[in-house]
């Protein structure tokens, strides 16, 4: 099992490349439907359930512009398969071509602990944090709309913007902790 490189196939012309990594599926497929649905430009995309990949169809797989790491807020193994599959990206993948959805955050069986987690995860990682209802057809179009921006700078469709750029004006931020004592 190798790394998932960026940069080690030529792009296709018009076309954006996108993996969905979700453990429990529940929202990947939605997700997915309404991505294809994209008239602009043709978008690809793939599921996974985890990395890595599998190796025997690595020659005829496309090269994958943006990888979404969709986690269940109330499913700690949800959060657990997306950080152990992190260590299967190439590193320049996080130079604008991650992203994490988060689901179910309105429920009230989530634990405050496992958001904190991820948003740390996502600073750490100078990453996208987004958040999605995928209890409703609306939610996954609105979470649809905001991926194909990305993923469309990822792939370089969108002149003279670089997925660094975009990555740099929408990563997540944690606000410094009161606890922490202050150089001012």
């Amino acid at each position: 099992m190798s790394l998932l490189k960026p940069f080690s196939k030529l792009p296709d012309l018009n076309t954006a490349n996108i993996l969905l990594v979700e453990n429990e599926e529940q929202f990947q497929q939605n997700l997915a439907d309404t991505l294809v649905e994209e008239t602009a430009v043709t978008v690809n995309v793939r599921l996974a359930k985890s990395l890595p990949l599998p190796m025997e169809n690595d020659e005829s797989r496309p090269r994958i512009d943006l990888v979404v790491f969709i986690i269940n807020l109330t499913s700690d193994k949800s959060f657990e398969s997306a950080k152990a599959s992190l260590k299967y990206l190439d590193p320049g993948y996080f130079l604008g071509k991650v992203c994490f959805v988060a689901t179910n955050a309105r429920h009230a069986s989530v634990r405050t602990g496992c958001l904190d987690a991820l948003r740390q995860l996502a600073v750490l990682l100078h990453c996208p944090l987004l958040f999605a209802e995928d209890q409703s057809p609306e939610g996954a179009t609105s979470s649809a709309r905001r991926l194909l921006t990305i993923l469309k700078v990822a792939s370089g469709l969108v002149p003279n913007t670089t997925a660094l750029y975009l990555s740099s004006l929408t990563r997540c931020t944690m606000p410094p902790d009161i606890d922490q004592p202050s150089f001012d």
